[in-house]
């Protein structure tokens, strides 16, 4: 990270602080390294400037003078992302979203909720339990992050089997462009007419807008909740179980599983369930709907957990311990600090019927590369996490762990998957779009993002590698360096391929 923000234009700065005031625009260089980063820790920056609007009217003010003095910007919500998404590499402008925290409006009998984008997540769940209601996506950090950032990044969590990711819960959005002006985009009721640019508003990581107002639905809650806790001698047999409940026709609310390095760490925290030290996974299901059908699915879901050689099964009997499983879980991210002074936490996706296969490729990766690798993941519709554990102290482990990343992701897209799920590309993984997708799908969508954020000007350099350049990063030699360091050993055996993607080993379509 530089530590020397460039220097804001004075009369930008006089006109930032005639719009907003002294109190919501931080200049001082020693109040920018707060907002250096978001998650995603190893790569950082420092912004010119950071700036607090708290109303549409201000964020288009404060877009509209950027734009003017020819200065990027980009948005950020609580800054839990795990991409770089909201990391000011170019000397941005951040624009906070912080203080636009406000429930503006509810519509109970329709199910509706209107919010600003720095509005937590679970905040809107509580001011709404009163009636009944929820909202339905549940990232494992929805305590902290913000509904703006989770539209940006379409974030899930791990009721997303059943209810879908944020994209299914947001119907409209005001949205500042990149050149201040103000658009209503999607309908509150029924489906918008003309093209969806909701729904490429919806996980463009804050490079075609700035979202300010937010309409979402609301559901009401289950009449009925079962969660179940099996344990697993073989992480291959918790694997098959997930294929098979699913197989089976029942669509749990979420499948959730921890392997044993992962509940070693969940037990080294707060958050004590007591995992057997010899168990290879854990498998969290829950069921949920009307009550007599409820019990009749979670009958099937422990039935077919001891057809899959489950060693134990339980079925949480009351909120106190079903709550406990659960905050086990959300917590694991954070409890992997307790084994480890460093990790990287990856976001690939996979059908779910390669579990098994895709598993045990890392378990080979971890063993050849000598770095452990804990597995949390949404198991249901194969959205796995693995954290790559190191040590940045020793020289050359950031290196490998990153690496190792690289070739989990790679491992995905063979499968047939993805390189991400939730968590956005953002700076993190835009080497890795030129794997999944050739020059020619990489210019149609930088071509889109050129119809709303023509002058670049709105958190450049995320996504995307640098434009015409898709080539010359898949070939550069940092990235060819990094899977040197990690490939030696490995037999090609080890590799995952689709079966479109036989003798394409080099990504290269």
């Amino acid at each position: 990270m530089s530590g020397t923000a460039q220097v804001l234009d004075a009369r930008l700065l006089q006109a930032l602080l005639q719009t907003l005031g002294p109190r919501r625009v931080l200049h001082q260089p020693a109040h920018l390294h707060a907002y250096a980063c978001d998650g995603y820790v190893a790569q950082q920056g420092l912004p010119r400037a950071v700036v607090f609007p708290e109303t549409t009217e201000e964020v288009a003010a404060v877009v509209s003078l950027l734009n003017q003095y020819d200065v990027p910007f980009l948005p950020r919500g609580a800054g839990t992302g795990l991409s770089g998404g909201a990391t000011p590499l170019h000397g941005e402008v951040v624009i906070s979203l912080a203080r636009m925290n406000k429930l503006l409006a509810v519509d109970l009998e329709n199910l509706r909720a209107v919010v600003q984008p720095g509005l937590v997540n679970l905040w809107l769940t509580k001011r709404v339990a009163h009636a009944g209601c929820y909202y339905a996506p549940d990232p494992s950090s929805q305590s902290v992050c913000t509904l703006g950032g989770n539209l940006a990044e379409n974030a899930g969590g791990s009721h997303c089997l059943k209810y879908g990711v944020t994209t299914n819960h947001v119907l409209a959005a005001k949205v500042v462009l990149p050149n201040g002006e103000v658009v209503d985009l999607g309908a509150t009721y029924g489906d918008a007419v003309g093209y969806d640019l909701l729904g490429l508003l919806v996980g463009s990581e804050g490079t075609l807008g700035i979202a300010t107002e937010i309409t979402v639905r609301l559901l009401k809650k289950p009449e009925a909740v079962q969660t179940a806790l099996a344990l697993f001698d073989r992480v291959a047999d918790a694997s098959d179980t997930v294929s098979a409940i699913l197989r089976a026709g029942i669509v749990p609310a979420a499948i959730e599983m921890m392997d044993q390095l992962a509940m070693q760490a969940v037990d080294k925290s707060h958050y004590h369930v007591g995992y057997p030290p010899d168990a290879e996974a854990v498998l969290l299901i829950e069921v949920d709907g009307l009550a007599g059908g409820v019990e009749e699915q979670m009958r099937r879901v422990v039935e077919l957990c001891r057809q899959h050689a489950a060693r134990s099964v339980q079925v949480a009997q009351c909120e106190e311990e079903r709550a406990l499983w659960w905050s086990s879980r959300k917590m694991a991210f954070g409890a992997t600090g307790r084994i480890s002074p460093d990790y990287i936490v990856q976001d690939g996706v996979i059908p779910r019927t390669r579990l098994t296969e895709v598993l045990q490729y890392i378990a080979d990766l971890s063993r050849n590369s000598g770095l452990r690798i804990a597995n949390v993941f949404h198991a249901g519709d194969g959205n796995l996490h693995p954290l790559i554990c190191y040590d940045a102290r020793i020289p050359g482990q950031a290196e490998l762990a990153a690496a190792v990343g690289s070739q989990i992701l790679r491992a995905c897209v063979d499968a047939g998957g993805s390189i991400t799920g939730e968590h956005g590309v953002g700076v993190e993984k835009r080497a890795e779009m030129t794997y999944q997708f050739c020059d020619a799908d990489l210019a149609a969508q930088e071509a889109v993002r050129l119809v709303f954020n023509p002058r670049n000007l709105c958190n450049p350099g995320k996504l995307f590698p640098t434009p015409g350049r898709c080539s010359e990063v898949r070939q550069s030699a940092w990235l060819a360096a990094q899977f040197a360091a990690v490939s030696a050993g490995f037999p090609e055996q080890t590799r995952i391929l689709a079966p479109d993607r036989q003798g394409r080993q080099d990504g290269v379509y």
